[in-house]
């Protein structure tokens, strides 16, 4: 009796049962792959985005490098002098006419690359600058009237050599009619000009001494091919150090500074930054004329007018404060506490042959309120024209929009053997400050951007979501399918029990009625 059951049984257990089993496997793996997602989904996207942004020759990303698919603008605002011979003859306080901008496009592309055994890549930077009259207040050929930067460098130099030297030096001044101010035009300030001194010192100097120019200007010699050559990571070993010079002119560290942390030449040239960037990171930024690493803070979350979320990095408050309130700036004191700067400006004089030149950001921002009010005619500053910031786009750890703002100073010293500086008072003389920048990248570039920004995250929540519901509902159909058949097995067992005991009565019924006698 126990054979139909059993093999019934068996029936329900190897067809029906196993299906369902194998769903509710199905529906466990969809569950945890879900979970996967949630918790992995994030780390395969960065592993594509790291593959995709390392500098590998033949990329699309390492041609964006090589060649930035961008026309930036360097704005340059000059400070005229109005009252030069007041200033000279009766001590009154100079007063300057900002005027501006004079706009330069420029075109940057890395040349003879060489690509490196030790995941580097070394190249020279070459920079053509195009004057664009239709953006500027006026031609190049517009006269200012500036410090006679050269002979205030010497004068100021001079200061604490011997007498002689500085009685020596006012005499061949007055032969050559050096004067404390020139008047040149915008280009000649710009691209250089011919000045008395430095054809002197190309004459008299040893040659070991020699200045590398024969003329002045202030972005003398900038307007081609680099002579530095520098050697970057390309990020292929190592994604951190994607973008980090390696070694500038074969030097990993800077020579000017008292400590190796001051030194530090591990920054990027602005364009590119080791990706995933967050809040806390601090960015640094490397170029040749600020002499130093210049560090970046997260101030605040931007969108681009293409739609692209950035975050916006600007130097730190402290980045060109004097050491009584940030201590840790003392490194940039090469002779101790009598050479510190001043609050707001930093000395890069080991960087420009020992010339005064003091870097602040314009109008003084962030400086001492008796910098600016050392002339008149400088309004104060604000922040939406003056502050330096970098855009960068967080993912990727490309550049979006830049404002590279910087003002140019000249330290000047008192000097009263030299009569032609006599009555120049010690003083910090704002020459020029500049903005150079991008406004924005290409649609090629930004498409991208917002495909690595905005489509993963769209992908992980419809697969975790579509996972999760995939398996939850096959567990629940699995899972109600079980119960509804192990329901039906109890009833037909029991009805198989009530059969049996029908049929045993009932042949047991049989039995008596076959032994009973028959009567007549």
């Amino acid at each position: 009796m126990n054979g139909p059951k059993h093999k019934l049984c068996t029936k329900l257990s190897s067809t029906y049962l196993r299906k369902w089993w194998i769903t509710i496997a199905i529906a466990s793996v969809l569950i945890v792959g879900g979970v996967l997602v949630a918790c992995q989904f994030s780390v395969l996207i960065n592993a594509i985005v790291d593959r995709m942004v390392a500098l590998r020759p033949g990329a699309k990303t390492f041609g964006w490098w090589a060649k930035p698919p961008v026309e930036p603008h360097i704005s340059l605002y000059i400070y005229n002098v109005t009252n030069a011979d007041d200033f000279l003859s009766n001590g009154s306080k100079a007063i300057v006419d900002e005027v501006g901008p004079y706009v330069y496009s420029e075109s940057w592309e890395k040349v003879n690359i060489v690509e490196n055994d030790n995941g580097t890549l070394s190249y020279n930077l070459r920079k053509i600058y195009s004057f664009r009259e239709d953006l500027s207040v006026g031609p190049e050929d517009d006269v200012v009237i500036v410090p006679n930067i050269p002979m205030l460098s010497a004068t100021s130099q001079s200061k604490h050599a011997a007498r002689f030297l500085r009685l020596a030096m006012a005499s061949i001044m007055d032969i050559l009619k050096i004067k404390p101010f020139v008047q040149v035009s915008v280009g000649q300030l710009l691209w250089g000009y011919e000045d008395p001194l430095l054809k002197l010192a190309k004459d008299v100097v040893p040659k070991e001494q020699k200045l590398p120019y024969e003329e002045f200007g202030l972005l003398y010699g900038k307007n081609g091919t680099s002579s530095d050559r520098v050697t970057v990571n390309t990020g292929v070993d190592d994604i951190e150090k994607y973008g980090i010079i390696d070694q500038y002119n074969g030097r990993t560290h800077l020579p000017h500074w008292t400590s190796d942390e001051c030194n530090r030449l591990n920054g990027t040239d602005g364009s590119i930054f080791p990706p995933h960037i967050d809040h806390d990171r601090v960015l640094h930024v490397y170029d040749k004329d600020l002499c130093r690493l210049m560090p970046l803070v997260f101030e605040k979350e931007v969108m681009t007018s293409n739609e692209v979320p950035g975050y916006r990095f600007t130097p730190p408050e402290w980045v060109f404060a004097d050491v009584e309130s940030h201590p840790e700036n003392m490194c940039f004191c090469p002779a101790g506490q009598p050479s510190c700067s001043p609050n707001g400006l930093f000395n890069v004089s080991l960087c420009q042959y020992d010339s005064p030149i003091m870097l602040s950001f314009p109008h003084f921002y962030l400086g001492d309120e008796s910098l600016r009010t050392q002339v008149e005619g400088i309004s104060p500053p604000e922040k939406e024209k003056h502050q330096f910031f970098m855009d960068v786009q967080p993912k990727m750890g490309t550049t979006l929009r830049v404002r590279a703002r910087v003002q140019i100073n000249l330290a000047v010293s008192q000097v009263f053997d030299i009569k032609q500086v006599a009555n120049f008072p010690d003083i910090i003389f704002p020459i020029l400050w500049f903005e150079e920048g991008i406004d924005s990248l290409p649609n090629e570039v930004t498409d991208l951007m917002r495909f690595a920004e905005q489509v993963p995250p769209k992908i992980r929540v419809a697969l975790i979501v579509g996972l999760f519901a995939l398996g939850v509902a096959l567990l629940l159909l699995s899972t109600f399918c079980l119960i509804r058949n192990s329901h039906r097995q109890s009833t037909l067992h029991l009805e198989g029990s009530n059969y049996l005991a029908t049929a045993q009565v009932d042949m047991n019924k049989k039995q008596n009625k076959d032994t009973q006698p028959a009567r007549y």
